[in-house]
């Protein structure tokens, strides 16, 4: 696989080293799949590359997320058409009138306190999933996958069946700003925690090609850190992307891997401003821009 630094190339693996994969049973019929991965706010991102991809007729055989990559991924799921890309961009494009992540420092505080472990209750971002999803998984037109961290077992948990919205929020519970979901007798946490951006899932699913759709973070290398508070960008950026680039290393010979372009250069390590709509807009403007020309080059 080639890749060069900044922008993404579609490219077909060359690796000489024999790829571990998840043992999971792969799927009769998926050629074609969507990753989408973690990232927050920065999700908006993946709307633009999601444009681009249906405009250019890219249809998914199936969809696999992880934290807002799942949110944007069941919704895609549900239909993956022009029409869904519209009702996508209302969703981010309004989220400032969005009760998921609203209240006043004192009623976060409120919230911290009377709970102790999150600022933002899962009530209004359940409802807001609810409204927009079906109920389970069979539902869906396209096949979808999403992963959480599971609390008890201290490892990735995928659902690929049952009851969706309850599934997806699992896959979104940031640590600290939202509670950890509850399923049956296990508590579920984000799943960017296991896998930030989980090619390796659609891979072992059989997909021959495989659409990423990240958030900027992975276009450019790591540097060494030279103040105090980049130790702990860097090392959190280390432990959030090693298995990314651990499954990226070792791609099939034959499966071509498509890495969609942000088309910020800048993007932040951490996005601590987690209720910062203002650059929303902007952001999938530029993935949509960016990912068409390399679609249209890889065309």
């Amino acid at each position: 696989m080639t890749r060069s630094p900044g922008r993404a190339r579609a490219a077909e693996s060359r690796g000489s080293r024999p790829a571990r994969r998840p043992r999971v049973a792969s799927v009769a019929g998926i050629e074609v799949a969507f990753v989408l991965g973690g990232g927050g706010i920065l999700g908006a991102t993946q709307v633009g590359m999601l444009r681009a991809l249906v405009e250019a007729g890219v249809r998914p055989d199936a969809v696999v997320g992880t934290s807002v990559g799942a949110v944007n991924g069941a919704l895609v799921a549900s239909d993956p058409t022009p029409t869904a890309i519209g009702t996508l961009t209302e969703l981010w494009t309004s989220m400032s009138r969005s009760e998921v992540f609203s209240g006043s420092l004192v009623t976060r505080a409120r919230t911290l306190a009377r709970h102790g472990t999150h600022l933002h209750p899962s009530a209004p971002l359940r409802r807001l999933l609810a409204a927009s999803l079906p109920e389970r998984f069979d539902q869906l037109p396209v096949p979808f996958q999403c992963v959480a961290a599971s609390v008890e077992n201290a490892s990735a948990h995928w659902f690929t069946s049952g009851p969706l919205v309850e599934a997806v929020l699992a896959s979104c519970a940031v640590p600290g700003l939202l509670p950890p979901v509850r399923i049956g007798d296990a508590h579920y946490l984000d799943g960017g925690l296991v896998h930030s951006i989980p090619v390796g899932r659609a891979i072992a699913l059989g997909a021959r090609t495989v659409y990423v759709l990240h958030v900027g973070r992975v276009e450019r290398p790591l540097s060494p850190p030279r103040r105090p508070w980049e130790v702990g960008l860097v090392a959190f950026e280390i432990a959030r992307r090693h298995r990314y680039v651990e499954e990226m290393a070792t791609v099939p010979e034959g499966t071509r891997v498509v890495v969609l372009p942000s088309g910020i250069e800048q993007t932040p390590l951490v996005s601590l401003r987690y209720r910062d709509t203002s650059r929303v807009a902007d952001r999938i403007d530029r993935a949509y821009r960016a990912s068409r020309a390399v679609l249209e080059e890889a065309a």
